[in-house]
């Protein structure tokens, strides 16, 4: 099994944004130990993350040659990006919506998400511990073998 870990804008800055709200774990951080919890798995991962919405779409398209589910953390793009929806829509790989913090209880322009009404699973506010339940969810529901 291979996954795809998309996040989308200022994930990069984790640890250093808003931590009362993200916590304290880097970017670098949550990188490494996805990488490590699917390796003990025995599952693969490729992770990636832009700023930019265009190369989050360009890097779905990408994922129907050799992916086969996809964990994204779309951030602020959860709210606006029909474009990130249909690229999901247009691979049709099974996906899981994860949010380190709870969007539903922010900000009322927070609430909506456009990549939820594809995504089959959404986990909100588990912090970083949100990638590994949906890592588990995906081998349990996918993994052959």
């Amino acid at each position: 099994m291979h996954i795809l870990i998309l996040n989308g804008p200022n994930i990069n800055l984790l640890g250093l944004r808003e931590p009362d709200i993200y916590g304290s774990t880097t970017y670098e951080d949550l990188v490494h130990q996805l990488r490590e919890y699917t390796e003990s798995l025995g599952i693969s991962v490729s992770l990636y993350q832009s700023n930019h919405e265009g190369s989050l779409v360009d890097r779905i398209q990408a994922a129907r040659f050799d992916i086969d589910a996809i964990i994204i953390n779309p951030a602020a793009y959860s709210h606006t990006s029909i474009a990130i929806l249909d690229a999901l829509k247009a691979v049709h790989l099974p996906t899981v919506e994860v949010h380190i913090s709870n969007p539903k209880e922010r900000e009322t322009f927070r609430h909506h998400s456009f990549v939820s009404e594809y995504a089959e699973k959404v986990i909100m506010g588990q912090g970083v511990a949100g990638y590994s339940q949906a890592i588990d969810y995906l081998v349990k529901t996918y993994k052959k073998g």
